[in-house]
């Protein structure tokens, strides 16, 4: 069939996929897909089993079980946020990508601009496209991926709808500071019709003793925001695909009538399971801990290669820049990696929509300490 008109012509396969593909082909050390290669905590997983023996197997609630919801709240307020209402303001989503599509679809409308911050993950700007909206890149600050604000500012106009912001920052690991989020304030203020779509998926990896500033730490921000996290980020099981979003009542009736009809609801046993496993506030605190001494060690491995190091404050990826390396376009040096030393990265150029290469490949660092000392040795014999 040969007549059908791509609603996504120039979208291909992730290049998460392509790479990771490429790594099994050559049989290299996988440091490009985020997911983490140790196991999921045994309690999570018998707590799992154990709702599925209960009997916890049929439909939940579209909007998550109550009981899940009620946890989430709890830890909202645990970590500084605003106080929530289970009922209205909180819907638990099959990951995070569910979460962002819904929402986007949800309320972006034909003509509507979405301004987006490069270097971004790829699933933002579809779908703004399948809503119909028109995706705005801005770029961040390719020293230290911090926002441009005055070009974020001079990116507004009569039709910009929403502003998508992730931190901490994939693929950079970069945080947002007080003075951001002051000026984010004031963008709003001076904007009514202007949303914040906010994925905080790795809102609890995070580094050198600095604090996730969520827009859930501020009543105006969290009027005017979308929230979304990841239960699958935060405890090590991307598989899983368990997350959720958070929104003021009026956005959150809209993105529900999406989320309906996109998933309805998710893997209940797993919400049972999450439920209770959230009342121990140490299984989500603990994290960055862990996650930090992965990244020292990484970045102690690595300090004799001619790579560089860009600063990551969060998440559990580190960006390493290249230039005194080789002068090769990024994807190339990414394919060679794997080819001919069999190390799997990704290149940066691909979280642009226009291919920007700042000769920057982003490692993954979710992996046990052998699997990362063998890296590191492949770089720094290069």
């Amino acid at each position: 069939m040969n007549d059908i008109q791509s609603k996504l012509p120039k979208v291909g396969t992730t290049i998460f996929t392509v790479m990771s593909k490429m790594a099994i082909d050559f049989d290299a050390i996988n440091l490009s897909q985020g997911f983490p290669d140790f196991p999921v905590s045994e309690k999570l997983i018998d707590l799992v089993y154990q709702n599925m023996q209960i009997g916890h197997n049929q439909y939940a609630p579209m909007p998550g079980l109550p009981k899940l919801r009620e946890a989430i709240a709890k830890k909202v307020s645990n970590t500084g946020g605003v106080d929530l209402n289970i009922e209205t303001e909180i819907t638990v989503t099959a990951g995070a990508t569910e979460a962002i599509f819904s929402s986007i679809l949800a309320t972006v409308h034909s003509g509507d601009e979405v301004i987006v911050l490069e270097p971004a993950y790829d699933c933002y700007i579809p779908a703004i496209e399948l809503a119909g909206g028109k995706p705005i890149p801005v770029s961040l600050n390719p020293e230290n991926f911090t926002p441009d604000w005055e070009k974020v500012k001079n990116s507004i106009t009569d039709k910009t709808r929403m502003l998508i912001i992730n931190f901490p920052h994939n693929p950079s690991g970069a945080i947002l500071r007080d003075d951001d989020i002051a000026t984010l304030k004031e963008i709003l203020e001076g904007n009514p019709k202007l949303i914040v779509l906010s994925d905080e998926v790795y809102e609890h990896i995070i580094f050198d003793k600095e604090t996730h500033l969520s827009v859930l730490k501020d009543e105006f921000l969290a009027s005017r925001s979308i929230a979304v996290s990841s239960f699958g980020k935060t405890f090590h099981a991307t598989g899983w695909k368990i997350g959720y979003m958070v929104a003021p009542e009026a956005i959150m009736k809209e993105i529900r009538k999406v989320h309906q009809y996109n998933c309805f609801s998710v893997h209940t046993p797993s919400q049972y399971a999450m439920a209770e496993y959230l009342q121990d506030e140490k299984n989500y605190l603990g994290v960055s801990g862990m996650y930090e001494k992965k990244r020292n060690f990484f970045q102690q491995a690595i300090k004799d290669s001619k790579f560089k190091v860009i600063s990551s404050y969060g998440t559990y990826f580190q960006l390493l820049d290249f230039s005194e390396v080789t002068d090769m376009p990024d994807m190339e040096f990414a394919q060679y990696l794997i080819k001919e030393k069999g190390l799997a990265s990704i290149p940066v150029s691909a979280f642009y929509s226009e291919n920007q290469d700042h000769h920057l490949l982003r490692f993954c660092f979710a992996k046990g300490e052998e699997t990362l000392q063998k890296a590191a040795d492949i770089l720094c014999k290069i």
